[in-house]
């Protein structure tokens, strides 16, 4: 069974994760962060790739997509060999650029579905207020406003060609993310109630 394969994109605080939870929640879906991921590596004792991720996350960075996907990969790989059930993955921030987007089609055609993006729409100014507010209490090094300022023009450069492209084909549900969170999560509802 090929792992299936919904891509969630938005801005740095649209709702991604929160969403996400609320997904799996209710719909036999396995959520797997790029972001966390990337984190528990970053964090895992004598990693080279860690050292390496650092490095890119303090500068704002995209990591390099090899790092990314095989984490993916792993993830997906050892989530259907615990239980075959759980082919359905939600990839929360990816593919994030062109290069993501390219490695993704190298390393997983043909071994996984991508089904279309979720892709959560807000303005900068509520991605910024969200991520700030979230910051006081995420521990997150990269919640702040230098940070988030780089965040959201590679988001912008680099992220939304990646959706354009999809769009193209078809592939992009959009919602609208600057609701509340029960809001967002009726019209995610509706589309994951027609696209199984």
């Amino acid at each position: 069974m090929k792992p299936q394969v919904v891509f969630v994109l938005g801005g740095p605080g649209a709702g991604k994760g929160t969403q996400c939870a609320k997904i799996v929640e209710n719909y036999s879906y396995t959520h797997l962060s790029a972001g966390d991921l990337l984190r528990e590596e970053r964090n895992r004792q004598g990693s080279e790739s860690g050292q390496l991720i650092d490095r890119y996350i303090k500068e704002g960075k995209i990591v390099p997509v090899e790092i990314t996907i095989n984490l993916l990969k792993t993830a997906m790989e050892e989530t259907m060999k615990k239980d075959e059930n759980k082919f359905r993955f939600l990839i929360d921030g990816f593919p994030r650029n062109e290069d993501n987007l390219q490695g993704w089609i190298k390393v997983m055609d043909g071994k996984a579905d991508v089904k279309f993006i979720l892709f959560f729409d807000c303005s900068t100014e509520v991605c910024i207020n969200r991520c700030l507010e979230r910051g006081k209490s995420s521990g997150r090094t990269d919640d702040n406003k230098e940070s988030l300022e780089k965040r959201i023009q590679t988001y912008l450069q680099s992220t939304r060609p990646i959706i354009e492209q999809y769009e193209k084909q078809g592939k992009v549900r959009t919602i609208d993310a600057s609701c509340s969170v029960s809001e967002v999560f009726t019209d995610v509802k509706s589309v994951f109630d027609r696209e199984g």
